[in-house]
């Protein structure tokens, strides 16, 4: 790769994957970042992605675009799917589910308009794996199932929960060597460490990674602070296409 080869034309060489990795409530932070590679014409051929990235990944495979998903994203409350019951966890997850389904146009990986590879984590055999056909709305909600938070998903015989558990980038699902723009989310957890692999963007041939400081953090209690990320994240998303990459990574603040 080029050393002045910026992120925009790296994309523009050729079809390429996009993969956006775990982290909480940060779909915000994702829609934004797609809103900005749409506003250039930058379309991937294929997605990848768990938790978060699974939910914005997902959506824009079936048909919606980044704007529809802005807006649903920007409405979102809290009682639209916070439905605690006894369980493996704190929310039962079916106003999720519903919202799902509301809002996905399709409801198969086979209708959707691009190939789509979710990773969720399988409790019974204690491993992820990458859902790729079949129903889509229970892939989403499950590689959403943040343990603690959610309870399991129960699907034809298997118990799932949320893909970032043991695939927090998103990329289980993409072959080696396939050109890759991963977004990756930076934690701002007080609890990581500086040497924390949700710190530090993943690397692999063909992979280019996008990773932006600084974005305001969002969670069922701060859904007010969701806009602020998106609009962070895309303005951020907008000079990274300008920047060049520099060893597989272009990383830069939301500030």
């Amino acid at each position: 790769m080029a050393a002045s080869i910026t992120l925009s034309e790296w994309l523009s060489e050729g079809p390429f994957t996009l993969a956006m990795s775990s982290g909480f409530f940060a779909f915000f932070a994702h829609c934004g970042a797609l809103t900005a590679l749409e506003d250039r014409g930058l379309f991937a051929r294929s997605l990848s992605g768990s938790s978060a990235g699974a939910l914005v990944t997902g959506l824009w495979a079936a048909g919606l675009d980044a704007a529809r998903q802005r807006d649903e994203l920007v409405r979102l409350r809290r009682e639209d799917f916070w439905d605690p019951a006894l369980g493996m966890g704190l929310l039962r997850g079916r106003l999720f589910r519903q919202r799902l389904e509301a809002i996905l146009p399709v409801s198969t990986f086979e209708a959707c308009r691009a190939p789509l590879a979710l990773s969720v984590f399988d409790v019974k055999k204690r491993r992820t794996s990458v859902l790729r056909a079949g129903p889509l709305a229970p892939a989403i909600h499950a590689s959403c199932a943040l343990p603690v938070l959610f309870q399991p998903v129960r699907h034809e015989g298997a118990l799932w929960l949320d893909g970032g558990v043991l695939d927090r980038p998103g990329l289980d699902g993409v072959p080696e060597g396939e050109r890759v723009l991963h977004h990756h989310i930076v934690s701002r957890s007080p609890w990581r460490s500086t040497e924390d692999p949700a710190l530090v963007p993943p690397k692999r041939a063909g992979l280019v990674a996008l990773a932006i400081d600084g974005v305001p953090r969002t969670g069922p209690f701060r859904l007010s602070e969701g806009a602020k990320a998106f609009e962070a994240a895309r303005r951020a998303t907008e000079r990274a296409l300008d920047q060049p990459v520099r060893d597989g990574v272009v990383r830069l603040s939301a500030g």
